[in-house]
């Protein structure tokens, strides 16, 4: 018999992106600075390693503003936060460094300026996730969630004439579309956003994992269950080819039983995942035959972004 010949597509890019690699940093670098405890505000990012990580190193991690001891210094996470939130803060004299991804913060810009000329702005994302209670925080009068296609018919607006929509960051862009769509149909005067609100490497990797998943009968992506971008890239994956997609968040919740009779195996990474979690995914798969890697390049990046400019200027004072 000839041997069947196994490999793994590995998509690129894949992992972390500018937002998350800044807000993992504020973290590190805070700890360094001031030394621990370093209070954050929810987790900084959506990766069950990355927050056990920082928690070992003398991070910690609340749910709530409250929670944090007066005059303590505090991290917004990526995701961002409310108005609400920075005035809970100065009310216990904290001491805020704000990891909200600059992305966001376009978005959160977006919502205060169209509230501001009297918009009704549907905001499109998920019900109880920490970006869209942020967003919304910032004109709860004029936002309503629109949670998919399906909850179109739920929205009413004061005059169809003056409304707007804005995104979610890391919602999936093929869903977002269709929800345009929809909310289109039903308000035809409607208005897009000054500029794209997925984020770009939301967007690439979704781009990279649909060219790996046409040529694969299984894509594994590494991510946490409550990483909304990861949960989007298995859903992409189903969607442009795979037999199959599963999310991990370390390589040992893979089951050797997703791998009989597949030859090819996509791999992924969500972008709050840190690349040692996906090359312990790759020894994995190597131990099972799946020892021969293609890197697919679908977009290159470049984007950086700056640390927050209150940490930037301790570390300069330091």
């Amino acid at each position: 018999m000839v041997p069947m010949t196994r490999r793994v597509l590995l998509a690129k890019p894949r992992g972390y992106c500018a937002g998350v690699d800044r807000a993992v940093q504020t973290v590190e670098l805070a700890l360094e600075r001031y030394g621990a405890p370093i209070y954050v505000r929810k987790q900084i990012v959506h990766n069950v390693h990355v927050v056990k990580t920082l928690e070992e190193r003398g991070a910690i991690f609340v749910d709530e503003t409250e929670e944090v001891p007066e005059g303590a210094i505090v991290v917004f996470s990526a995701h961002g936060v409310a108005p609400v939130v920075h005035d809970e803060a100065a009310g216990l004299s904290l001491r805020t460094i704000d990891a909200t991804c600059p992305l966001v913060t376009k978005v959160h810009k977006e919502a205060r300026r169209f509230a501001s000329d009297d918009y009704d702005i549907l905001l499109i994302g998920h019900e109880g996730h920490e970006e869209v209670i942020g967003t919304s925080g910032e004109a709860p009068e004029h936002v309503q969630l629109v949670d998919g296609p399906d909850d179109v018919a739920n929205i009413t607006v004061r005059d169809p004439e003056k409304v707007v929509w804005l995104s979610q960051t890391t919602l999936s862009v093929d869903e977002t579309t269709a929800t345009v769509e929809a909310l289109r149909a039903r308000f035809p005067k409607l208005i897009d956003p000054p500029s794209d609100d997925i984020c770009y490497a939301t967007q690439n990797r979704q781009v990279a994992v649909k060219e790996i998943a046409a040529q694969s009968q299984l894509v594994i992506v590494v991510g946490s269950e409550n990483s909304s971008n990861s949960k989007r890239l298995v859903e992409v994956a189903k969607d442009h080819g795979a037999d199959a997609s599963y999310l991990v968040d370390y390589a040992d919740q893979i089951d050797p039983a997703w791998l009989e009779g597949v030859t090819t195996v996509g791999v992924t990474s969500g972008a709050s995942v840190p690349e040692e979690l996906v090359d312990g995914v790759l020894e994995r798969l190597a131990a099972h035959g799946f020892d021969m890697v293609e890197e697919v390049e679908s977009v290159r990046e470049r984007m950086v972004f700056a640390l927050p400019h209150e940490l930037r200027r301790d570390l300069r004072s330091a």
